[in-house]
């Protein structure tokens, strides 16, 4: 052993290995983020293959029918995801349509919760005044009530009527000529928040055109799919998508509108519609 005196570290060693490991972290922070986000989607991804599944399980056991989106939408008291006793009161995520084939209230709970959507929510809601809970319940999905949650005829190529008593109840699964490229639940939001928040919960994926109207009418809804999952970049976002085979996959944005109706921009929001035609064909029987 040396007899020579131990050196301590210099103030400049202590600041430039203080820099690596800072230059470190910040190389691993937006890997971790992203490792964070993989997870989130892809519970995301489960949860609503579960919602596919536990449609498929109400049809087996009610004539073939899917669970109706909004039965009795006058009285507004009963959504696929929960119902209530006065238009007042937010919706019971446990007494919905599917809580029996999600084994049960508390399960039902955890699965209609996007990990996701309450990461943006929370993000959003600083402000107090921020609106977070116009369907709360839903927790962040959508449901293709236009076509699989409503029974329509067709009254001509592209135009589709609620049928007689057709809003109580769903359409049946055989109704749907490529169960395999139909649209059941979706990652859903609308851009309508207030206080600050682009955000709110939305329970319905839209269609891209009104089913009563043919789509050289123009007349489109709001979208309402939103594209929460991955990259950075809103463009390069992806919406989770159980289709009515049972079948998940994740969707990349393709187009957007806006009505002006609500506050916030759908663009920015990260809501619009994927797939290339611009038509129901996602969404509709044929």
């Amino acid at each position: 052993m040396s007899g020579g005196r131990r050196r301590g570290a210099t103030l400049i060693e202590v600041l430039a290995a203080v820099a690596v490991v800072g230059l470190l972290a910040g190389l691993g922070a937006p890997g971790l983020r992203m490792a964070r986000e993989a997870a989130r989607a892809a519970a995301c991804a489960a949860n609503l293959r579960s919602l596919q599944l536990a449609n498929d399980g109400h049809a087996a056991e009610h004539d073939g029918r899917y669970a109706p989106g909004a039965a009795r939408p006058i009285e507004n008291l009963e959504r696929w995801h929960g119902s209530r006793e006065h238009q007042a009161e937010a919706f019971d995520p446990a007494r919905g349509p599917l809580t029996l084939y999600l084994a049960g209230p508390s399960s039902s709970g955890v699965v209609r919760r996007c990990p996701s959507f309450l990461t943006a929510l929370e993000a959003g809601a600083r402000d107090a005044d921020a609106d977070v809970g116009f369907e709360a319940g839903c927790g962040g999905y959508g449901y293709n009530n236009a076509f699989v949650g409503t029974q329509r005829r067709r009254l001509s190529d592209d135009v589709w009527a609620i049928a007689p008593d057709g809003d109580a109840l769903g359409s049946r699964r055989w109704d749907f000529a490529h169960p395999g490229a139909t649209i059941g639940f979706t990652d859903a939001a609308l851009a309508g928040g207030s206080g600050g928040n682009p955000l709110i919960e939305y329970s319905f994926a839209e269609p891209r055109f009104w089913p009563e109207s043919p789509p050289s009418a123009g007349f489109r809804p709001d979208p309402s799919i939103h594209f929460r999952h991955g990259a950075y970049s809103v463009d390069q976002k992806t919406a989770n998508v159980a289709w009515l085979d049972g079948h998940v996959s994740g969707m990349r944005r393709t187009f957007w509108w806006a009505s002006g109706l609500y506050e916030a921009d759908p663009g920015r929001a990260g809501i619009g519609w994927f797939g290339e035609q611009d038509s129901n064909d996602l969404f509709a029987y044929e």
